[in-house]
């Protein structure tokens, strides 16, 4: 019996103080293409901000998309797998479909300021149970089959995205 098919977001959060050298690549290049597109919504360049450019030019949100784009190449590096949720024997688990890319914060010349997010959202999950503060889940949303299966801890920035409820079998 299961609880239902979950898919699972993760919210990767990188900024100056990220120590992993794939953040680090992420974070600098993503700052060095938000510094030459903001220049297209801000031509007088007074604004320095991704808030007070956003606040004097709504057509900016488009830097959401627009920066993103520096982070596509290492993303896709990923094959696919989510970075730092594990198992519980440790192991990289959590295969994802999409991702979302978010700017926190950015500052054009001083680039301790900037922050973003990716979001990485899994696919299907069938959700088996709770144990403690672990999902069990099986990577197989098939009903009618024997599952492998995965703890994978509840932690800060993990959430159950989506839900779907199963039909209850006898």
């Amino acid at each position: 019996m299961s609880k239902g098919i979950i898919q699972l977001c993760y919210r990767k959060i990188i900024d100056a103080n990220s120590t992993k050298l794939w953040d680090k690549y992420v974070f600098d290049d993503t700052h060095q293409e938000f510094f030459m597109q903001a220049q297209l919504y801000h031509q007088e360049g007074k604004l320095k901000t991704y808030h007070e450019i956003l606040e004097k030019n709504p057509q900016a949100e488009k830097l959401q998309f627009l920066v993103s784009t520096a982070a596509v190449g290492y993303i896709q590096q990923l094959n696919g797998i989510v970075p730092e949720i594990t198992n519980a024997f440790g192991k990289l688990c959590l295969s994802f479909e999409n991702f979302r890319f978010e700017i926190i914060q950015s500052h054009i010349s001083d680039k301790q300021q900037h922050k973003i997010a990716i979001y990485f959202y899994s696919k299907p999950l069938l959700w088996i149970d709770t144990i403690a503060n672990q999902l069990l889940v099986s990577h197989s949303t098939d009903l009618q089959e024997e599952h492998e299966t995965d703890l994978i801890a509840l932690q800060p920035l993990l959430n159950i995205s989506s839900f779907k409820a199963t039909p209850i079998l006898n």
